[in-house]
């Protein structure tokens, strides 16, 4: 199995670790980290990583207990100490390497229903550099005999520095009971502040889709077609987590409560052998 990847340009440097969780262990800009960075040949933990997918859900599934046509489908507890199940299979699994080049990877991961994950699927990234971007594209395809609740998203941690600053709209945050479960939809204009106190935890809805975020060094643009987006910082952290996601925290279960509520809470049906794609791009210029 292929020990690491590096992507380079003139500009940009990415290098990714298939066979951990298929994720991105860094992405440079002219030698700046972007990301939090280590190099793939020294990154020992996907909990470490600059980036790594959702797949083939997003964030927690309460009590790690999945409802879903009546059924009650325990789940792997797979984010101790946490009482939940968090961000799908894939980041904990090896991916395979299908086509790699200078500025081109695409990795591949087949699931099989397992206790993790009651419902077969394949997925697949693909990794591209343009001159200041890394574009990332993921996709999945449901690979078992019904249909089944689908959700995707990307996990990047952004390095924090001094001076960071965010600046998105949106239209909802959703807040967040002790257990870190949403609770209730409360309006916002999404944020425009320095991180250096920021304290978040939340997953904003009707997102623009597009994000800035400045430092003294870089100027950072990541953009998704996906309408929700999960932030994540503290005080404590040298990092800020910004994930483009497709559905709401734990929606696969509250869901079951409502059924009528899969387009607000951003939930995907898939019937056999019919896929979905996620995309984000990350753009990086140099502080102006």
């Amino acid at each position: 199995m292929t020990e690491s990847l590096i992507l380079t340009n003139e500009h940009l440097r990415c290098e990714i670790k298939p066979a951990l969780g298929g994720c991105v262990a860094g992405l440079w800009f002219q030698g700046i980290p972007v990301l939090r960075s280590t190099p793939a040949q020294s990154l020992v933990s996907v909990r470490e990583s600059g980036s790594f997918p959702l797949v083939p859900f997003s964030n927690r599934i309460g009590h790690a207990s999945l409802q879903w046509n009546g059924t009650s489908h325990p789940l792997v507890k797979n984010f101790p100490p946490e009482p939940h199940a968090i961000h799908g299979v894939g980041w904990q699994r090896p991916w395979a390497v299908l086509e790699t080049g200078e500025q081109f990877a695409m990795l591949s991961f087949e699931h099989r229903a397992d206790a993790a994950w009651p419902f077969a699927f394949d997925a697949s990234q693909v990794f591209r550099l343009t001159a200041h971007a890394l574009e990332m594209t993921l996709s999945i395809t449901n690979q078992s005999a019904q249909s089944a609740p689908v959700g995707l998203g990307f996990h990047p941690y952004f390095v924090k520095r001094a001076h960071s600053h965010i600046t998105f709209e949106a239209a909802g945050r959703w807040e967040m009971s002790h257990e870190t479960l949403p609770t209730h939809r409360a309006a916002t204009r999404g944020l425009d502040v320095d991180l250096v106190a920021l304290d978040v935890d939340h997953c904003f809805d009707g997102w623009s889709g597009m994000l800035q975020l400045r430092d003294e060094l870089l100027h950072t643009r990541i953009t998704s077609p996906m309408s929700r987006l999960v932030v994540f910082t503290n005080a404590t952290k040298s990092f800020v987590a910004i994930e483009p996601v497709s559905h709401v925290n734990n929606a696969l279960n509250m869901l079951a409560l409502d059924p009528e509520k899969a387009d607000e809470l951003g939930v995907n049906i898939l019937q056999p052998g019919e896929s979905m794609t996620a995309q984000m791009t990350i753009e990086v210029t140099t502080a102006t």
